[in-house]
């Protein structure tokens, strides 16, 4: 619960810091991400360097499981036209702002290749020290490697028996998997996701409808005062045009003098009047 943007009880030995994900979920994503990696289009969209490469996903014979060196796994790197993207982690190194620099994370930087093994006869050690590389057993998949940041598309260079394995991990879509106890790949929801071709097809397009004629909106238009706007009071009353055009006509009789704006009362009729109050007082 966080009130204020405090965390409540952040230093407590009960504070609920994790949430139990399903085991299915967690191999649901892996698989997902797998799957994501072998997208062209999702790697570079990562941001990684994979132009000059032939073929993603990448996948290089078991030999390279052997190398110890540095220097060695350069070389192959470049054999491979791969080694644009370890350039471009090396290039985005960058001193962190703020406190971390005291605590033990001085830069930051972006993410490299993704070397994924079978065995370790020395590939670590070959790999380790090049910026933004990393190494993961195929038995040992983390998926904050796979998709770093929630973002899929990490560019994997797999080796021929890591790659080989991943039936046996996660099964097929025909077999289940061997090494995971009852556990099946997750189907599609659409065998075809063409849907532009589904609709247009022969069997849908024999038994819907044909296409209505077109129906014709009303025009909008703007709602305006009558009390406001003349031409939609003489709209409505016709007879307003009258009455406004004997307005304006007063208007410039009393502005030219011809009539004064009060009237004087008759002297006649006030005298008539106060001579008939007197008398039913009187009478009275």
């Amino acid at each position: 619960m966080c009130r204020g943007g405090r965390m409540f009880a952040p230093t407590k030995t009960w504070r609920k810091w994790h949430i139990k994900t399903n085991l299915n979920q967690k191999r649901f994503a892996t698989a997902s991400a797998l799957a994501a990696s072998a997208l062209p289009s999702l790697v570079m969209a990562r941001g990684h360097r994979v132009e000059k490469i032939e073929e993603v996903p990448l996948v290089l014979d078991n030999g390279i499981e052997s190398l110890t060196k540095t220097k060695e796994a350069v070389a192959l790197l470049k054999s491979v036209n791969a080694y644009a993207d370890v350039v471009k982690v090396s290039n985005s190194r960058k001193l962190r702002a703020g406190l971390g620099k005291l605590r033990n994370r001085r830069h930051r930087q972006r993410r490299g290749p993704l070397v994924i093994y079978n065995e370790d006869n020395g590939i670590v050690k070959a790999f380790r020290n090049l910026p933004g590389v990393e190494l993961v057993n195929v038995r040992r998949l983390n998926l904050l490697q796979l998709a770093p940041g929630g973002h899929l598309g990490r560019f994997i260079v797999w080796t021929k028996s890591a790659f080989a394995l991943l039936d046996e991990l996660y099964g097929t879509y025909e077999t289940p998997a061997t090494l995971k106890s009852n556990y099946v790949l997750p189907a599609h929801i659409m065998t075809n996701p063409d849907v532009a071709r589904l609709i247009n097809s022969d069997e849908i397009q024999s038994v819907v409808r044909p296409a209505g004629s077109k129906i014709q909106k009303r025009p909008y238009t703007q709602k305006k005062n009558p009390l406001r706007n003349q031409g939609v009071m003489n709209r409505l009353n016709p007879y307003a045009q009258v009455l406004r055009r004997a307005e304006i006509l007063a208007s410039e009789k009393r502005a030219s003098g011809k009539v004064s704006k009060v009237q004087p009362k008759k002297k006649g009729a006030s005298t008539a009047a106060s001579k008939k109050f007197l008398e039913t007082l009187h009478s009275a």
